[in-house]
């Protein structure tokens, strides 16, 4: 059975209790933050027909201390992959790829 997006949002509030998911440009932020959101949708195919629906979404630690430990947790998570590190805005933004 295919995860759904509900539970990566508990898994992530394990972490960081201020969990955005595709945030409207009108939601202020409280941070630390981890914000995600959808990036891709896949299929593996058996006689052409689909037999598992997989989601990856990007998922964007953002924290005035760049040595947060948010960042460790969630680059411990399973079937998770470091991207990219930047700085905005005077804030550190740690982006992964999860597949979910």
């Amino acid at each position: 059975m295919a995860r759904n997006r509900l539970e990566l949002q508990t898994l992530l509030e394990q972490y960081c209790s201020n969990v955005y998911y595709q945030p409207p440009m009108s939601v202020r932020m409280k941070y630390p933050a981890i914000v995600y959101e959808r990036e891709n949708i896949f299929n593996r195919h058996a006689d052409n027909l689909p037999y598992h629906l997989g989601h990856m979404y990007r998922v964007t630690v953002i924290d005035r201390d760049p040595d947060s430990t948010i960042v460790e947790n969630v680059a411990k998570l399973p079937r998770c992959r470091y991207e990219r590190h930047y700085t905005a805005d005077d804030l550190n933004h740690d982006s992964f790829t999860i597949y979910y």
